[in-house]
């Protein structure tokens, strides 16, 4: 890696870690840390929220079962320990660079199984695509659900759909579609004109073979009951700690579901576990189903602090378990 490369993914994590820091401080810079202390001590019950930790296990453990499935038909199968600790390990290292745990998982079977890299990569693109799905379908239905909620987020943080694409006229699509198809036909060109091409071109053969590999997989009612299982176990896991709080406890699924939703869309922002936008989105939602706005800021701090400390936790665990894991004797893999 050179210089260049190295400032570029360093000056990365700064600005995500800046980013998120900025937000929170932001949001919190009238707070007094003696009172959070008191809240932490003796307004939080600490049995609904240790009640969430299960499923909070359960949802990656779940992942890491289904992602077994999915290389199976690319001819990859890696131990089960070793594939739900790459998942362990690969929440934890996101949480220092944001998006880099795809990559870690991926390195974490290369390292143990023998897997090969470009192919898990590939079905973790998979999987992230369906994990869209779920989470696009879902968003779809609890805004029908909760349209007048969503209207009230929209007018509350200046966000508005209209806004966005009345900035677009027919040409301007037509020229941003043109504009696209260049970009990626003169990608093509120079990586033609590349020494390095064959090699490219086998890794990405790999990944869209992983990609592809949905095809193939046995047992399709598992793997949608794998899926199912881990979004509901994120749910969970976040929808008991609204038991934790005099002002949460009384809310209903709905308001679960939809600051849920909003809380997932959020963490899309780039920064170490959602810390922030995460933050920002659910607090706003919350206030408007009628939680008071120190209640509320209370609530997603704590709750985001400790289920952050969770996923450091199985980290750790992670990390010490492959320790003592066994590579196996494999032939080199691409």
């Amino acid at each position: 890696m050179n210089i260049k490369s190295a400032i570029g993914n360093v000056s990365k994590i700064v600005l995500s870690l800046l980013l998120g820091g900025l937000i929170l401080f932001w949001m919190y810079r009238g707070f007094n840390v003696s009172d959070i202390a008191d809240v932490l001590r003796h307004d939080v019950d600490w049995t609904w929220m240790l009640l969430s930790f299960p499923f909070g296990i359960l949802a990656q453990m779940f992942r890491g079962w289904r992602w077994r499935m999915t290389l199976a038909p690319v001819g990859e199968h890696p131990r089960v320990g070793v594939a739900i600790n790459s998942i362990f390990l690969s929440y934890a290292l996101s949480l220092v660079v944001p998006r880099i745990g795809e990559f870690a998982r991926c390195g974490v079977l290369r390292r143990y199984d023998g897997v090969s890299f470009p192919k898990a990569l590939g079905t973790v693109v998979t999987e992230r695509a369906i994990d869209s799905l779920l989470v696009a379908l879902v968003t779809a239905v609890t805004l029908v659900w909760q349209v007048r909620v969503f209207d009230s987020f929209f007018a509350r943080t200046g966000t508005s759909l209209d806004s966005i694409l009345s900035g677009f006229s027919v040409a301007g699509y037509v020229v941003t579609a043109v504009c696209g198809a260049a970009a990626l036909l003169l990608v093509w060109l120079l990586l033609r004109r590349l020494a390095v091409y064959q090699k490219v071109k086998d890794a990405v053969g790999g990944v869209w073979q992983g990609v592809v590999s949905l095809r193939g997989v046995r047992g399709k009612p598992l793997f949608v009951a794998y899926t199912v299982a881990i979004w509901l176990c994120y749910f969970l896991h976040y929808y008991l700690t609204f038991f934790c709080f005099e002002s949460t406890s009384h809310l209903g699924v709905s308001c679960a579901l939809v600051t849920f939703i909003v809380g997932s869309i959020a963490v899309i922002v780039p920064t170490p576990n959602g810390a922030g936008p995460w933050h920002f989105a659910v607090k706003t939602m919350l206030i408007l189903y009628g939680v008071a706005d120190t209640d509320a800021l209370y609530f997603v701090l704590i709750v985001h602090s400790v289920q952050t400390l969770l996923v450091v936790l199985l980290g750790v665990y992670a990390w010490i378990s492959l320790s003592f894991t066994e590579k196996r004797a494999t032939a080199a893999r691409p």
